[in-house]
């Protein structure tokens, strides 16, 4: 639950007054109050600092505000780093304005040092089973390169991102490849590399698993 019209009415404003002040549409803060879209990472911190919250008090995970300083989504701060939860990685967007956001999930502040860059994904299907399962949260460092045998986020052909291990061939082929035996792997000549594109979006460098599940 997103508390955007709850804090709005605490404010005694209107939503006309609220996307003036975001510099946003009064059908986008609509959409926010009523569910039918939950903001990007950048809109979400945005809420949170105009209205002095937290993005836990923000998006209803803390019951009570405890008037300490919003965490920056993918700035450090005191208690760590907060990164969104993506449902879907769609090729050509910028991840901090995808819309797709599921949750949130905080890393240590140290794992961005050197300005490093994360993003978390939802797992879906089961192509990566038995080590990746529906529901499952990776957490993914952004890079456009990774080593062979590694765990990425990978773009094919301008679609949504796909979770593979990737194996790079020394003539420059890009191969990805399922964990399920049931799902074949597929590889991509240094040619299709090149002009499909055949592209990294991140590795994965932790999995995150609700007890209790699978």
């Amino acid at each position: 639950m997103v508390r955007v019209r709850e804090l709005r009415e605490a404010k005694g404003m209107q939503q006309k007054e609220l996307a003036i002040d975001l510099h946003v549409s009064q059908p986008t803060i609509s959409d926010w109050e009523s569910g039918r879209k939950i903001p990007s990472a950048r809109s979400t911190q945005k809420l949170a600092d105009y209205f002095g919250v937290s993005i836990d008090y923000l998006l209803g995970r803390e019951e009570t505000e405890k008037n300490t300083p919003a965490p920056k989504s993918g700035r450090i701060s005191p208690g760590g780093v907060w990164i969104p939860v993506l449902g879907s990685v769609p090729a050509g967007i910028p991840i901090e304005a995808v819309e797709d956001i599921l949750d949130w999930e905080e890393i240590p502040a140290s794992m961005c040092s050197g300005d490093r860059d994360y993003f978390a994904l939802q797992v879906q299907g089961d192509s990566m089973w038995p080590d990746y399962l529906t529901g499952d949260v990776v957490i993914i460092r952004k890079t456009p390169s990774c080593e062979s045998g590694e765990d990425c986020v990978v773009y094919v052909n301008g679609y949504d991102a796909t979770l593979k291990q990737v194996k790079l061939g020394e003539d420059g082929s890009l191969s990805i490849v399922p964990r399920n035996p049931n799902y074949p792997p597929k590889t991509y000549t240094a040619e299709e590399v090149r002009n499909l594109p055949v592209s990294i979006a991140g590795v994965v460098v932790e999995l995150r698993r609700k007890v209790g599940r699978g």
